[in-house]
């Protein structure tokens, strides 16, 4: 298989964008747009991301605290920014609990190093998180190669059938409920 056909075939999968934040060797904030992010554990509290073996963020991660920076739908700029397409103003920092995080996100959750693993070309982090945060704002999104937003929900798809709907309320107001014990005759 070729890689190109293989990327596309990833690229099917939409997934959240993130940016990795660490500080490098300097002491300087530095960060990395990735989208190989995931949940992996509650207890304990652990998640993953996984960035290529040659980029610079991945010599900066190693056995170093991390922030993941969820990207809210408006940080398009953010994400070229570090993805090594320089934007004008440069993202804002902050101080965060383990390292650098960047203002602005739908989320930030801030780990301290747990196992770092073999990924191929990849190298897969997992962090132990210390402590997240996050706010009411849709996040961006990328499938097939392109940034996307949310976009408005699909009321018709949101339960597939379920009479439980959300948008319209568990139980409308003239639900009435018979108690089991009372719903069966006696045999």
């Amino acid at each position: 298989m070729e890689q190109r056909d293989l990327r596309n075939i990833f690229g099917q999968f939409a997934s959240g964008v993130t940016v990795i934040t660490c500080a490098n060797r300097d002491g300087e904030p530095h960060g990395a747009t990735v989208t190989a992010f995931t949940a992996v554990s509650l207890e304990p509290r652990l998640c993953q991301v996984t960035l290529t073996r040659t980029s610079k963020a991945c010599g900066f991660l190693s056995g170093a605290p991390f922030a993941v920076n969820v990207l809210a739908s408006d940080q398009v700029d953010t994400a070229m920014h570090f993805a090594g397409r320089p934007q004008s103003p440069e993202p804002t920092w902050e101080d965060g609990p383990t390292a650098p995080v960047l203002a602005g996100t739908a989320a930030t959750i801030s780990c301290i190093p747990w196992r770092e693993y073999d990924g191929g070309d990849h190298v897969i982090y997992i962090g132990e998180i210390v402590d997240a945060s996050s706010r009411e704002v849709d996040p961006l999104l990328f499938f097939r190669s392109t940034f996307h937003d949310l976009g408005a929900p699909s009321a018709s798809a949101a339960w597939n059938g379920s009479l439980d709907d959300p948008h319209s309320g568990w139980f409308d107001a003239q639900t009435k409920f018979t108690p089991l014990h009372l719903a069966t005759s006696p045999a």
